[in-house]
């Protein structure tokens, strides 16, 4: 016999798996004995009030064991040899996803990939910190596993109702993550671990027949009479098939490209402003309500913060509790920050991007001139201006928290998970006024709303600029091709249509099979 259950339990209760057994023997008036086993379907925290309740949704095993106590079946690849092939260029999220999916619908996926693989690209991102050498093809943002690699690994999304969210981390099981993504409502894999999850999809590509290519960056498509046709690489090599392209919301080459081959692109929205690092101590006893912090059993706390000031959002972004803060220039002559988490979110540290939105029409007329790379330039010139105030370093402006609000400079800086360090700075003076004043107005009502967030025992470090793509490359609605070249079909964040790991799968499922479906067509 099986129960199923709601249950709201403490945390010791909860993360006690005897305590657990003994409580759900005692609300349902049986022998412990008789319970062989439990298996948790769902799991959630609410922090709301003083005393921590933990959500767990729970199939219980009463006098007899489950066949298997794992939560999914796992999705057959089976050989795609001599299939149609179609092209995905980009190797991130959305890519990776595209070409799984091209496999289960019978085409053979040709993955080319600008970086080098996820493990070689560790060698790159160290010599940003240790040498201040920024390599564009291989970096936090370029490679294997795209940007997503080496940054935590969040899985949690809004985006429900393009796709199952479910088979997105039903995959990433399957490919060695943790059951815990398929049980939490804020799932994250852990940055430690993620690489080997990548390692294990490539595996998957090639044993069905697919193919990954590594330093292959590809300058051109190749387009006859508005139909892509195929792509041309930096090294003359020429590959044939309809284009999925996933290039990733850094891959400024790419919308010059197509800009210089008059596809339509349009400027988009984007978010800038700063990382915010606290201490997770802190963090853990505002979250938690509690001057001892997390205690023995409650995970990292998070935070999500919002507001508007001035007619636009301000926010916390890709919050990372009990992780540290990176460097993520994609090219030589930026700076430019971002946030992970290992899989323990065990540092000291709680960071998170807090950003400004801004749309076009919020750019001034300096920029018009660029058209509809002029969100791109904008981006581009922040950055260039945190580089130059560094002495051409990664080394990174920083500012106290509350010495930002009041607009004074801060005479030291607290310690840091920032490797490449950081010095002090006027990042109310650095960033755009439009973007400094609301992040000042918006910390003040977090403050109001946290009580003891808004301290001098945090600091700003900047810039933090690549939020989501500054260019969308627009497509047709039901078919996801370009709206004027058939076979092109972009995807994912590089295209403006997503906006984290998951968002970017399920955007890579959805382009795999529009692609099918466009194939099928020109074969029929």
């Amino acid at each position: 016999m099986i129960e199923t259950l709601q249950l709201r339990l403490s945390p010791e209760i909860a993360y006690n798996e005897l305590r657990l057994t003994a409580e759900i023997s005692t609300l349902l008036h049986i022998d412990i004995n008789r319970i062989k086993a439990i298996k948790i379907t769902k799991r959630s925290i609410d922090a709301r009030q003083r005393n921590i309740i933990i959500n767990l949704s729970v199939s219980v095993y009463i006098d007899e064991m489950p066949v298997s106590l794992s939560l999914i079946e796992p999705i057959r690849y089976n050989s795609v040899v001599g299939k149609p092939q179609v092209i995905i260029v980009g190797a991130g999220p959305a890519g990776l996803f595209a070409a799984l999916r091209l496999i289960e619908l019978g085409y053979r996926p040709i993955i080319l990939e600008r970086g080098k693989d996820v493990d070689s690209r560790r060698v790159d991102m160290a010599r940003i910190s240790r040498e201040n050498i920024v390599d564009p093809d291989s970096n936090y943002c370029f490679g294997e596993g795209g940007a997503g690699a080496y940054s935590d690994g969040k899985l949690y999304t809004r985006s429900k109702k393009r796709g199952s969210v479910d088979k997105i981390l039903t995959i990433f099981h399957q490919h060695g993550a943790s059951e815990d993504i398929l049980v939490d409502a804020h799932p994250h894999i852990g940055t430690d671990r993620l690489p080997e999850v990548i390692k294990a999809m490539r595996k998957t590509i090639i044993q069905a027949g697919g193919e990954v290519h590594f330093s292959c960056k590809v300058t051109d498509i190749t387009i006859t009479d508005k139909i892509a046709t195929g792509v041309k690489t930096a090294d003359g090599k020429e590959f044939s098939g309809a284009v999925i392209l996933a290039t990733g919301h850094s891959a400024r080459d790419v919308y010059y490209m197509l800009n210089d081959k008059h596809i339509t692109l349009e400027p988009k929205g984007i978010a800038i402003g700063v990382r915010l690092e606290h201490p997770q101590h802190l963090i853990d006893c505002i979250q938690y309500h509690s001057k001892n912090g997390r205690g023995k059993y409650l995970p990292a706390a998070e935070y999500s913060m919002l507001t508007r000031v001035d007619d636009r959002a301000v926010y916390s972004f890709c919050m990372c509790p009990g992780g540290f803060i990176i460097p993520a220039a994609s090219a030589p002559n930026q700076l430019v920050v971002n946030g992970m988490s290992p899989s323990s979110r065990g540092t000291k540290w709680a960071n998170s991007g807090m950003v400004v939105e801004i749309l076009p029409e919020d750019i001034t007329e300096k920029y018009e001139q660029h058209g509809c790379l002029k969100m791109m330039k904008y981006q581009e010139d922040i950055e260039a201006r945190f580089y130059e105030e560094s002495n051409k370093t990664q080394n990174a402006p920083a500012q106290r928290m509350v010495d930002f609000v009041n607009g004074k400079e801060s005479k030291d800086l607290p310690g840091t998970s920032y490797a490449p360090g950081i010095h002090p700075a006027r990042i109310d003076k650095l960033l755009p006024s439009f973007i400094a004043n609301r992040l000042q107005k918006g910390f003040k009502e977090f403050g109001r709303k946290s009580h003891g967030f808004l301290t001098n025992e945090a600091i700003l470090i900047g810039d933090e600029t690549r939020t989501s793509s500054p260019v969308r490359i627009p497509r047709n609605r039901d078919s996801l091709m370009h709206i004027s070249i058939s076979g092109l079909f972009p995807c994912g964040e590089g295209a403006g249509y997503a906006g984290g790991i998951v968002s970017a799968a399920i955007d890579g499922e959805r382009c795999a099979e529009a692609c099918a479906i466009y194939l099928s067509q020109i074969k029929a």
